[in-house]
């Protein structure tokens, strides 16, 4: 073997619970198929056992990749083509060391009445653990990393468990700006547009059925950014989505609406800025502003933590690298 070859290994994996193996290795074993294209690896099945083989790196992600997705099934949760793409993702990372019990343990699944929701990144379970232990948690990254989809599933499990009363999400709708009376319709109809999003990850939580009787009753509220002026939110869990839009007076305002007994997720991305040129992100200002105080938890997602297609996370690691210019620190707008 040439001295510059990378190593193999081969290695052999037994299941003890053969009924789970059909899911586990998914139909015509596509799971595995996934698997090997992902990490360049080669599995080979007979009855309980597995055997890998490829370079030792690969071969040790796809252990503990099957690890996480074998416990996954023996918690009565499913294994689909995204959570296989997930468990290659963690079993890539420092998050995966399968000994600790971290990637396949109850404290990092969300619990709702339509499904369980698992980490499918690391940048997604470092959320889930600053949601669990900040009241006030900052969730900064890309599109599709699941920033407000986790944030809405932490909110309808806390209620659901007596924690909180209230869900109230909120948007700033800065594409209508101060015009919102030109829109047609009712105020509900003029901003539902720009809070589309959670109300589908609502959805996504909860009966349909349910998700409507709670909006009714106001055991839910999902408003727009202005609407938070002059209230304490108190037994509440408040997520303020897309809060790059929002300028520093408006951030100071929803910031301390905070009450008794609550808690609060600000969702961003400092590189989708909507506000008119020249005027400071109330985002960007808080993150400076609350930098090392007690009680607040940053989150930072990166192109490695998107969850949807692949193409997504090309998207933008190619927009990451046009935005970083020839030379990394100069300002365009500066002169």
């Amino acid at each position: 073997m040439s001295p510059t070859a990378p190593s193999s290994e081969l290695i052999h994996m037994e299941f003890d619970d053969n009924k789970l193996l059909p899911a586990l290795y998914g139909e015509h074993d596509r799971n595995l198929a996934r698997i090997e294209q992902s990490l360049q690896v080669a599995a080979a099945s007979r009855g309980n056992r597995l055997a890998i083989s490829g370079p030792v790196s690969s071969v040790e992600a796809a252990r503990s990749t099957l690890t996480l997705l074998y416990d996954r099934l023996k918690r009565g949760l499913d294994v689909g083509p995204a959570d296989v793409d997930g468990a290659v993702r963690l079993a890539l990372s420092a998050s995966a060391r399968p000994s600790d019990g971290e990637g396949g343990d109850d404290a990092l699944t969300i619990r709702t009445r339509k499904r369980a929701i698992t980490p499918r990144s690391p940048g997604q379970a470092d959320y889930i653990r600053a949601l669990r232990n900040h009241d006030l948690t900052f969730g900064l990254g890309p599109a599709g990393t699941g920033k407000t989809y986790l944030a809405v599933a932490a909110a309808v499990e806390m209620m659901a468990a007596g924690e909180v009363e209230r869900i109230i999400l909120s948007r700033p709708a800065v594409e209508a700006g101060e015009r919102l009376g030109f829109l047609p319709g009712d105020l509900r109809e003029k901003v539902d547009p720009y809070l589309r999003p959670l109300y589908d990850a609502l959805h996504d939580m909860l009966p349909g059925d349910q998700v409507i009787r709670r909006l009714d009753d106001g055991d839910i509220e999902v408003a727009p950014l202005a609407f938070m002026r002059g209230r304490t939110l108190a037994h509440a869990f408040v997520i303020l989505d897309e809060a790059q839009n929002t300028t520093p007076v408006q951030m100071k305002m929803f910031l301390t609406r905070f009450g008794e007994r609550s808690r609060m997720v600000v969702t961003g991305d400092l590189s989708q800025v909507d506000l008119p040129r020249g005027q400071p992100s109330g985002l960007r200002d808080a993150l400076e502003v609350l930098a090392g105080v007690d009680g607040v938890g940053f989150v930072n997602f990166t192109h490695n933590d998107v969850v949807r297609h692949p193409l997504v996370t090309r998207i933008v690691r190619a927009y990451d690298r046009r935005d970083a210019g020839p030379v990394r620190g100069d300002d365009p707008d500066a002169a």
